[in-house]
């Protein structure tokens, strides 16, 4: 008798490209996926932190620096010198929707890449600081992962894209996400949270394998860091 195929694990990843937090986070998660590619099925989703009204010059989040220090202290993240200068400018404007919808657009051409095209916007923003409403920005994000710069540039541009970046965001918002980073497990019950914007891929690996092992009720929160 043959072996019944088991079913990947379902899991959501809810970040946002200008989330200083899910930047720290970002190689940790990256590592996670990769040593569980064969037993996860990770999607990815734009949160929309900085939408709306919320999508104005950085100069308007004087804390942002602070924070950044804290990341750096915390998870080991760097953050670039013409990010430095782009952030003492203040004019650079980060909207999430913008961000999305490179995502999206990048996402329809290499949807088992997502967490490398994450990891490139992040680079543009934090390292390069690059705008990521920019078009030449997905533009160079397609052609360094070897896909159709110009099906990513059309695609980003495209309304539909944008739309899709809005119903992600009320999607993020329906599973109960409420800050970024944040690594859902689906379980019977319900999504539960795996870990925290701290957790290394050991600490992640470990919250999966608690609830693999786990027969009854599943917990809300797996892992703690």
């Amino acid at each position: 008798m043959e072996p019944v195929p088991v079913e990947p694990v379902r899991l959501t990843y809810a970040f946002d490209a200008y989330c200083g937090w899910c930047y720290g986070f970002g190689p940790a998660v990256h590592d996670f996926a990769r040593r569980h590619a064969d037993r996860i099925e990770l999607r990815v989703l734009s949160g929309g932190l900085f939408t709306g009204p919320q999508a104005v010059p950085v100069s308007a989040f004087p804390y942002i620096s602070e924070a950044n220090a804290r990341i750096a202290q915390l998870t080991g993240a760097t953050f670039g010198a013409a990010y430095e200068k782009t952030l003492a400018r203040g004019s650079a404007v980060m909207d999430s929707a913008d961000a999305a919808a490179g995502l999206i657009a990048l996402r329809r051409q290499a949807p088992e890449r997502m967490l490398d095209a994450v990891d490139a916007m992040q680079r543009a923003w934090y390292q390069d600081g690059r705008s990521l409403s920019d078009v030449q920005v997905h533009r160079d994000i397609a052609e360094h992962l070897g896909l159709d710069a110009d099906a990513v540039a059309a695609d980003y541009a495209a309304p539909d894209s944008r739309g899709q970046a809005e119903r992600e965001f009320r999607e993020v918002r329906s599973l109960g996400v409420r800050g970024y980073p944040t690594l859902l497990l689906h379980t019977p019950a319900g999504p539960a949270r795996l870990g925290g914007p701290l957790s290394s891929a050991d600490e992640l690996t470990q919250a999966l394998e608690q609830y693999l092992a786990a027969e009854g009720g599943r917990p809300d929160r797996l892992g703690s860091a």
